[in-house]
């Protein structure tokens, strides 16, 4: 990915709103490493590690609003600009994973039980 989809501002909104949007039909795309995905991730998102997106985005919906998310909104912040750049309806969750958490957004570990 170019540098320049990291100097772009991304379209950003809260957790807060992106559990909103989540509900009314959003598609959360997790941009994170693999074993960062293993760790916890969000119910029902889709993992596509940033490093592969350029390649795999055309697997993604292209009618449907697309959430970015990482641990700390950089990462999903250049995912973002890079999938508004290819036609898609995207968002950055700005602050990611820290903000998810601390809204006590739902989580799942990779193997798909809730974090204690």
């Amino acid at each position: 990915m170019s540098l320049r989809h990291y100097f772009r501002r991304a379209p950003a909104i809260s957790a807060a709103q992106a559990v909103r949007l989540v509900a009314d039909g959003a598609l959360v795309v997790d941009v994170r490493r693999t074993f960062e995905w293993h760790r916890v991730h969000i119910p029902h998102a889709v993992h596509m590690p940033l490093e592969v997106l350029p390649e795999r985005c055309v697997e993604l919906p292209d009618d449907r609003l697309l959430v970015t998310f990482c641990t700390g909104g950089i990462r999903s912040a250049g995912a973002a600009n890079l999938l508004v750049e290819l036609g898609f309806d995207a968002v950055n969750m700005s602050r990611g994973l820290i903000d998810w958490r601390t809204i006590g957004g739902p989580l799942v570990t990779g193997t798909g039980h809730s974090p204690s």
